[in-house]
């Protein structure tokens, strides 16, 4: 009596997979084809004028053109090194930390304020939101404008009041010592009602059944905000907060109409310090690498506020 033959077993073989491969990755290409032609025209954006620009920041910071038909000549980190010496760059940041810290703090907080009290929609809610939001709509060159006559000497707005109050008024733009004060008011006005609509947002996220439960276990307003709303809130305080800090840094168009950086540079902040290298004096590689160092410590702001926020959702 035979034994039968044992069947033969399939031989497992990359060769199929690898013919494959080819195939399948035309048939993703395929499908991902339309994807790629609508992101196309903002990629092309980005490389022009975002990533492009940044390049030519990094390039020009490390050379140095003497005047503005003379060759230009390379100079490593002497641009950084100058910039870092120039008392009136240390100057300009010492004013945009006081305008960032001045300007962030009370807008956060009424635009905190405004987004408690308005919180239910109503029709009288609804239009002061409106009128609270009304001065983001408006440009910083007209809001700067309108700020002018308010702070005029002994003429403006304001004076007209406070004089009734005060024998000596004081000159907003015109005293060193209270004119980076006097700009950070009109940051403030503009920015509030802008932060309101993200602390809005926010509030909606906060689970009703909690609050009522609080409410019914007897907790105040005060405890319902501080164990409640505020920390649901920490998400939103983390994107305002650096919002902020970028606004701080990049509306100067105020400085501009109203005091050129001045009395006496206590209005300069780093931006116009950069306009006032790069357009006045010419010097491309000190404004470049003045630009480079001020992103450098706005991605590290950003990268320590995203890395306190982490720690203290992870902490108990």
């Amino acid at each position: 009596m035979s034994l039968a033959e044992p069947a033969a077993l399939p031989v497992a073989t990359s060769a199929a997979p690898r013919l494959d491969m080819p195939k399948r990755l035309v048939t993703r290409f395929k499908a991902s084809l339309p994807a790629y032609l609508l992101l196309l025209p903002s990629l092309v954006f980005l490389a022009l004028f975002t990533y492009g620009a940044m390049g030519r920041v990094l390039i020009d910071a490390l050379y140095q053109r003497a005047t503005p038909k003379a060759p230009v000549r390379f100079v490593g980190l002497d641009n950084i090194a100058a910039v870092l010496a120039d008392p009136a760059f240390s100057g300009a940041v010492v004013n945009n930390l006081v305008y960032a810290v001045g300007t962030a703090i009370p807008s956060i907080g009424l635009a905190l304020l405004f987004a408690l009290t308005l919180s239910r929609t109503h029709a009288v809610s609804s239009a002061l939101r409106a009128a609270l939001f009304l001065p983001v709509l408006i440009p910083m060159v007209a809001a700067s404008a309108l700020f002018m006559f308010i702070f005029l000497p002994n003429v403006g707005l304001l004076d007209y009041y406070i004089g009734r109050l005060l024998p000596v008024l004081p000159n907003w733009l015109g005293d060193p010592d209270i004119a980076l004060y006097a700009i950070m008011i009109i940051t403030i006005w503009k920015n509030a009602g802008y932060y309101m609509l993200f602390f809005l947002a926010g509030l909606q996220a906060v689970p009703e059944d909690v609050m009522e439960a609080a409410h019914l276990d007897g907790a105040g307003p005060y405890q319902r905000l501080r164990h409640i709303i505020l920390p649901e809130l920490k998400p939103t305080f983390l994107f305002v907060i650096v919002i902020a800090m970028l606004n701080a840094v990049t509306q100067v168009d105020h400085v501009f109409v109203m005091t050129q950086g001045g009395p006496s540079n206590s209005t300069n902040l780093v931006l116009f310090y950069i306009y006032q290298q790069a357009v006045e004096h010419y010097d491309v590689g000190k404004a470049s690498a003045a630009t480079l160092l001020t992103l450098a410590a706005l991605m590290g702001l950003t990268a320590l506020s995203f890395r306190t926020m982490a720690n203290r959702e992870g902490g108990p």
